[in-house]
């Protein structure tokens, strides 16, 4: 039980982990084979001289010898063109929306205020605590052998106790355990060791029952809590007219996702609550009416015996006075 209780945190602590992280953002590589000083030449103006190196044979408005003016035109407006230097700009990735991106969990739980992070323990032990009693009494429900049940019901009334024992025993059924236990000790306290038995047995079935009873209380409370939180961080900003508005509104958000938050655990908790609650009566009462039945067959086994051994007595002592 142990075992599977440290296997459910670590679980859920992984799982919260996985979705408050966010996706990275994609970067933009460079547009492959764009030149070095195509920035430089993107910059400068289309009405703007064109800047010569030292070396230049000629200037812009002068032609190279043996060079028609209509050949040189094309070569200086290429030049003087922006768009025939740089190539345009690659389309950046949209970033990614909906509620796990962007670090929403993270940004509504930091929102919460300091409420939130006794708020998220309640929470991850409220799961844990579910899980593991979904677990047991699944197990349990596999665990169930009625048949067996009315084979040991048979061979007590057919007065054989010790087969009864045999079956019963090393059964992890709940109603044979504590059969096994009563005809163990039906000689010396049959009442008792039924009772201790089924006691063990509620036990086992009703664990961190309480704890769940616990959270549910708890929960909507520390809500409450950071509603009252959020409500004085709010009223605390109304002397300062250039900050009222932004912080008044940030104090409320505090205090309704803590409210909402708070809600949400105890109504997640309340109903498996009820529901193991309800297993829990019904294992009881089966269980007792186990023993009432154990105990009414071995009393009437008891009470012929005792009858027939009376019957047998009288014969015996004529007998003998012959």
């Amino acid at each position: 039980m142990k075992t599977s209780l440290i296997v459910c945190l670590l679980s859920l602590s992984l799982a919260l982990t996985s979705l408050a992280q966010s996706p990275a953002a994609p970067q933009t590589s460079p547009a492959a084979g764009a030149p070095a000083g195509a920035g430089a030449a993107a910059v400068t103006s289309p009405g703007a001289p064109a800047a010569m190196s030292p070396g230049a044979p000629a200037q812009m408005g002068s032609v190279p010898p043996g060079q028609s003016p209509a050949a040189a035109a094309p070569a200086t407006t290429a030049a003087l063109s922006p768009a025939a230097e740089s190539p345009p700009p690659a389309p950046e990735a949209a970033p990614s929306g909906g509620i796990l991106g962007s670090n929403w969990l993270i940004d509504k739980f930091h929102r919460g205020g300091p409420v939130m992070w006794p708020i998220l323990l309640v929470s991850i032990v409220g799961l844990t605590v579910v899980i593991e009693r979904i677990f047991w009494w699944t197990g349990r429900w596999f665990r169930r052998d009625p048949k067996r049940i009315e084979k040991v019901f048979t061979a007590i009334e057919n007065g054989d106790t010790t087969e009864a024992s045999r079956l019963s025993r090393g059964s992890r059924d709940p109603v044979l355990r504590m059969m096994w236990n009563g005809l163990n000790h039906q000689h010396t306290s049959l009442q008792g060791a039924l009772q201790v038995a089924a006691g063990i047995e509620i036990k086992r079935a009703g664990r961190f029952l309480v704890v769940m009873d616990t959270l549910v209380t708890l929960a909507p409370l520390l809500g409450l809590l950071g509603t009252i939180t959020g409500l004085i961080k709010s009223f605390s900003f109304l002397g300062n007219e250039e900050l009222a508005v932004q912080a008044v509104t940030g104090g409320i958000a505090e205090a309704l996702i803590a409210t909402a938050c708070g809600l949400g655990i105890a109504i997640f908790a309340l109903i498996p609550f009820n529901f193991f609650t309800s297993r829990v009566a019904n294992l009881e009462f089966e269980l007792q009416t186990a023993a009432t039945n154990l105990e009414v067959m071995l009393g009437a086994q008891t009470a012929a015996e005792e009858i027939k051994f009376a019957g047998q007595a009288p014969v015996a002592g004529k007998g003998s006075s012959i």
